[in-house]
């Protein structure tokens, strides 16, 4: 059973917490995490380009010769693909759908890799309380310079607390999450994670049958 440091908000180790070895003890598949990291910044894609096709050219209704003895080859519309100013034929459009299926049970085995990967790299952080006496922004990043946070680091508590995001959301470099919302991609792309002790258990109830 892996076993984590907890700090109290003077930066100071109070003592340790034995994680569950199903979360927090996986052998971590590098290709796996990749591949759920990938899906998941695919399907939060939204294409943007989007070009007008032959019939969604303003336009060209009316045939710009008559079909035989001009000399000249045929031509239906001034707005064929051919035609300057005519639609685009195989450009980008905004009803592309880059979406990737990925099996639930995948995401969860690759969201405890994630979270094993972190446990195994001492990058887990474990937090006993935050008691500040004013919702001051300075109150947390005087928390977060006491822990041993390295750049960036994702906070993770364990229901949704108005007063800590409205200190959190200038630090440029914290990102706050509650652990239901937590995901695979934000765990890899934060170098440090901070999880509320109380946030734990309430990880654990929420995937108690995976």
């Amino acid at each position: 059973m892996p076993n984590v440091n907890v700090y109290n908000q003077e930066g100071s180790v109070t003592g340790k917490l034995e994680l569950n070895a199903a979360h927090f003890g996986v052998k971590v598949n590098p290709a796996l995490v990749h591949e759920v990291v990938v899906a998941q910044k695919a399907n939060a894609r939204h294409p943007i380009s989007n070009v007008k096709t032959k019939g969604e050219v303003r336009g060209g209704g009316k045939k710009p010769w008559k079909q035989k003895g001009t000399g000249r080859a045929r031509q239906g519309s001034i707005r064929s693909p051919q035609w300057v100013g005519g639609g685009i034929v195989f450009g980008p459009t905004s009803d592309r759908n880059y979406s990737v299926k990925v099996n639930r049970k995948v995401r969860q085995k690759a969201l405890f890799m994630a979270l094993s990967d972190k446990v195994a790299s001492d990058k887990l952080v474990l937090l006993e309380s935050f008691e500040p006496k004013e919702t001051k922004t300075k109150l947390a990043a005087a928390l977060f310079s006491k822990l041993p946070i390295t750049r960036r680091a994702l906070v993770v508590v364990a229901k949704s607390d108005a007063l800590l995001s409205r200190m959190v959301r200038n630090l440029p470099n914290v990102h706050l999450v509650t652990v239901n919302a937590l995901n695979v991609a934000d765990i890899v792309g934060n170098p440090t994670l901070v999880m509320w002790k109380d946030a734990v258990p309430a990880f654990e109830a929420l995937y108690r049958n995976a």
